[in-house]
């Protein structure tokens, strides 16, 4: 629920193009070759995640920002308190120029 939140937050914001994909082979929308190819930087929740592409996807690994928010899945879909999460640490990703 983290990335369909952050999916829903940015989706309409003018400083980005926003797609959202899990890892899980259960997701919604599947993490693949095409969705990294795609994007210019890629913000994931967990360090799990990172290896994750950096195991299947090694040339995306070594070439494209990726940047980890550290944010446990220990949230709903659009709960307030990751709400305000992600838009402080992503907010302050942005600011810092990492994506």
């Amino acid at each position: 629920m983290r990335s369909a939140t952050a999916h829903r937050l940015y989706e309409a914001d003018e400083r980005f193009a926003v797609k959202s994909a899990g890892t899980d082979k259960n997701a919604a929308v599947v993490l693949d070759n095409d969705l990294l190819q795609w994007a210019d930087a890629i913000v994931v929740m967990e360090k799990d995640h990172r290896n994750f592409i950096r195991k299947n996807y090694p040339e995306i690994y070594n070439t494209k920002k990726i940047v980890c928010l550290y944010i446990p899945d220990l949230y709903d879909y659009m709960q307030p308190e990751l709400i305000a999460m992600l838009k402080d640490k992503f907010e302050d990703v942005y600011r810092r120029g990492l994506v």
